[in-house]
């Protein structure tokens, strides 16, 4: 099944690091903000394990955080994104704990999106050169299990009823970096716009220009449906809208 027009009125991108979203989903972003969907970015670390230089000692750790958070501000604002939070959870140590898929909970009942985007909590070889960051699968796994079953079931987390955040529930949920996706989203007017997002976060990049592995990335999974550019998913659709496809 794929569903490439499907355009969310709010949607919530969630991942490990600054930078993550950019990598990967930063062209979907891009085209939902750009058709009028209202973005929300939440950033579980700061990314402050991100260096290593010799000389970056463990008090260098606050300022990396600093200026990897205001890195993923700036491609924030180059791709539309209404709102990023920072939840400054230990980077390298993130843990699918129940106290965080609350806290992730909490935000998807406040901001009521449609669609959340994250990667394939199932995710840990690709191809036999790269294994997924624990942070990454911790992210994933806490965003799968906040949208469902948490942010809608009332008995669950009930202290958030008393802080007035009511159950609400995700139509849609992306996952990025399956072993097999079913939907595509053509990227081929925003990829522009992600390769630009990508090159703010300048102190993980360094002298490294990722356009051309960008773009092979996105013909590759753009190929199979025909497309010139694409981002590829699994996506999980939790309740139907009538007139919305």
């Amino acid at each position: 099944m794929s569903e490439p027009e499907f355009t969310p009125r709010r949607a919530m991108s969630i991942h490990a690091h600054p930078d993550d979203q950019d990598f990967t989903v930063a062209g979907t972003l891009a085209k939902w903000a750009r058709a009028g969907c209202e973005v929300i970015s939440v950033i579980l670390t700061s990314g402050e394990g991100g260096s290593n230089d010799p000389a970056h000692e463990a008090g260098y750790k606050p300022i990396l955080a600093k200026i990897r958070e205001g890195e993923q501000s700036a491609a924030n604002k180059i791709l539309g994104i209404k709102e990023t939070i920072y939840l400054r959870c230990p980077d390298g140590e993130l843990e699918p704990t129940v106290a965080l898929r609350k806290e992730v909970t909490k935000l998807i009942r406040r901001h009521k999106p449609e669609a959340v985007v994250t990667g394939d909590p199932q995710a840990v070889f690709y191809g036999n050169g790269y294994i997924n960051h624990p942070d990454h699968r911790a992210a994933a796994q806490v965003a799968t299990y906040a949208v469902f079953p948490s942010a809608g079931s009332r008995l669950v987390f009930v202290d958030l009823l008393d802080e007035g955040y009511e159950p609400h529930n995700v139509k849609r949920l992306y996952l990025h970096g399956p072993e097999k996706p079913d939907t595509w989203v053509e990227i081929t007017d925003t990829i522009d716009l992600k390769i630009a997002a990508l090159k703010k976060h300048a102190s993980q990049l360094k002298d490294w220009d990722p356009e051309k592995m960008i773009c092979e990335w996105a013909e590759e999974e753009g190929k199979e449906k025909g497309m010139k550019y694409a981002e590829a998913y699994k996506v999980m659709i939790l309740e139907h809208e009538e007139g919305h496809d």
